[in-house]
């Protein structure tokens, strides 16, 4: 097997948009990827156009940062970015620190001015890029309007906060108020006229609540057992909340940085100090951890109905194809990457999924590499054909690896495919339908290997 080829057989797949991708990616162009750092929106902007660079997180995990990041894309500002690790999952370079003693982020340094909290930074934006997509009201009424909606989205996030850093007293008085609020969101949903806070247009007010109600309805299902959004067609006590998802979902400025529940329920416990499980709420950890059976082949939509699967980035065919694409453009580095599951942890961070100064095991990854070959073909193919000689690839490989190196290398491999599965980030990596696909692929690899 040989890389050139997995990419060529790509390559005759993929659509003239997705060939194009890197390309675009260099120069600032194109579709939005959290890959991008330059980001000019197309050939009427230059560098020289550049007024705004954006210090973010380097794993998309913060939701201050991705405020910011919706509005600078909603408003099509040309922007930089520089990633900054997030405290509990590495350190921050002394750089940074000088220019934010705190190392708090999102920073935005706009026309030359430092401003360090993503409130002030998106309010900026405003001022600075007043005719760009605006999205602070000037109607007196509808200005009042939306400092009253900010006023609840406050009361939602602390109401949130309470519930999911404690566990629930007897009388259920923590679940009790966060629903309470979560109706007012509700009800003041159902009251507008559109499909967003404030009408039919996008504004401030949906980008300071899209990044904690995302979460919410990862963390309330994940550790509470109580669902907020839901696939399709099913019946929910959210509808309102449900279609402003719809709406949010038809930005190109949000689906670039939405996440799915996997990532939020992992990345949330490091950066609050802990979350708290609620009893019946172990279905659910399951599924969305893959742990029974969710992360297999062949997929369930909508995960099973618990989490609505992305319609609008593609089909099938197309994720798989995003998926490869994501993994042959960097493949060394990930396959080293892979072979960490199998080498020697490094210092601890508060991220239980964070190892950065782990240290590969150099001596598994020639298996680890033919093993991540097989699933990038078992990812493009297109025929039942073409899959089950995957599936004699990995069955003849795994005969030799067993020959050669018994089970040691055997559970070795797997560890490493087990150790990249479980570190697939969204929307860091790739969109989730593509994380899906990679993920339960890694798993179809990894049974074999048993």
């Amino acid at each position: 097997m040989n890389l050139s080829l997995v990419r060529s057989s790509l390559e005759s797949k993929q659509t003239s948009e997705e060939r194009k991708f890197r390309s675009n990616l260099n120069k600032g162009y194109g579709a939005a990827s959290p890959l991008h750092k330059l980001r000019l929106f197309d050939e009427s902007n230059s560098e020289d156009d550049v007024r705004v660079t954006l210090y973010r997180d380097s794993a998309s995990w913060c939701p201050y940062c991705q405020k910011v990041w919706m509005t600078l894309e909603g408003k099509r500002i040309p922007y930089r970015i520089e990633k900054i690790n997030m405290r509990c999952y590495g350190d921050k370079p002394a750089s940074f620190l000088r220019m934010q003693p705190s190392g708090s982020i999102p920073v935005a340094i706009i026309d030359g001015v430092t401003y360090n909290q993503s409130n002030d930074i998106m309010y900026a934006l405003e001022e600075k890029f007043p005719d760009s997509n605006p999205m602070v009201p000037t109607e007196p009424d509808m200005r009042m309007n939306a400092q009253s909606l900010l006023r609840l989205e406050r009361q939602l996030f602390s109401s949130w906060m309470y519930w999911l850093t404690s566990r629930d007293t007897p009388d259920g008085r923590m679940r009790e108020n966060f629903v309470a609020t979560l109706v007012e969101v509700e009800n003041a949903l159902t009251a507008t006229s559109g499909g967003f806070f404030l009408g039919g247009q996008v504004s401030i007010v949906d980008a300071m609540f899209a990044p904690f109600l995302e979460r919410m309805c990862a963390s309330m299902l994940y550790f509470k057992g109580f669902q907020i959004r839901v696939a399709n067609g099913e019946k929910t006590n959210f509808p309102a909340i449900n279609r402003w998802f719809d709406s949010m979902e038809t930005l190109e400025s949000y689906q670039l940085t939405k996440s799915d529940y996997y990532t939020h329920c992992w990345d949330l416990p490091p950066q609050l100090g802990g979350c708290f499980s609620e009893d019946g709420s172990k279905q659910f950890q399951d599924a969305i951890n893959g742990s029974n059976g969710s992360w297999d082949l062949p997929l369930a939509p909508d995960n099973n109905g618990l989490e609505p699967d992305w319609s609008w980035a593609g089909d099938e065919a197309a994720a798989k194809r995003e998926a490869v694409e994501r993994v042959t453009s960097n493949f060394e580095a990930i396959v080293s990457f892979a072979a960490r599951g199998a080498g020697k942890s490094g210092r601890s961070y508060g991220a239980p999924l964070a190892d950065p100064n782990a240290i590969p095991n150099e001596s598994i990854q020639p298996f680890v590499d033919a093993a991540m070959m097989v699933i990038c073909n078992k990812l493009l193919s297109e025929t039942d054909i073409e899959s089950a000689a995957c599936d004699k690839t990995l069955a003849e490989l795994v005969s030799v690896w067993k020959k050669e190196g018994g089970n040691e290398v055997m559970d070795k491999i797997s560890m490493s495919l087990s150790y990249l599965r479980d570190r697939v980030g969204v929307p860091r990596d790739m969109r989730l339908p593509a994380a899906r696909q990679l993920r339960a692929h890694l798993n179809w690899a990894i049974m074999k290997l048993r």
